[in-house]
């Protein structure tokens, strides 16, 4: 989800809700200790240099189990960011802390805002040495009834 989505999103709700892809809720008392935008600088495993920005957002909780923070107070914050950072529309990220600090990306299911599990990949699959795995297909499933012994198609 880029910046601008959530900015639209925003005043529709009444409350704002994150919830882990495995159906796990953030307490609604978490607090966004941090909104900002990274930039990574790096090379891949074949020599080539990238550049990512993110937008980022860090979801804290506390103990303080009356905190509730309301969709406006959230695109207040977005938008002080926007204009002290000079953010651009690019894509949220989100940090959460669990056993440790996890990042996620952010997706909206029509009422929450989906923390979805990021995973590595290798940039370079052409450069990095591993094989590209194959579909293995079962050839005996796969076959359509004309093409049988004595049929003609072959």
């Amino acid at each position: 989800m880029k910046l601008s989505e959530i900015k639209d999103i925003l005043p529709t709700l009444e409350n704002v809700e994150f919830q882990l892809e495995n159906g796990t809720f953030v307490p609604e008392y978490f607090h966004v200790t941090e909104v900002g935008q990274i930039t990574k600088n790096f090379i891949d495993c074949g020599g080539v240099i990238r550049s990512e920005k993110v937008v980022n957002f860090q979801l804290w909780n506390a103990n303080d189990f009356e905190h509730r923070l309301k969709p406006n107070k959230l695109l207040n914050i977005i938008k002080l960011s926007e204009e002290k950072l000079g953010m651009e529309d690019a894509e949220i990220e989100v940090e959460y802390q669990a056993e440790t600090i996890g990042k996620y990306d952010l997706d909206f299911n029509g009422r929450n805002f989906i923390l979805k599990n990021k995973q590595t990949a290798c940039l370079a699959l052409d450069a990095c040495g591993i094989p590209i795995e194959k579909q293995k297909v079962n050839l005996g499933e796969s076959q359509s009834a004309c093409c049988t012994p004595n049929s003609g198609c072959c």
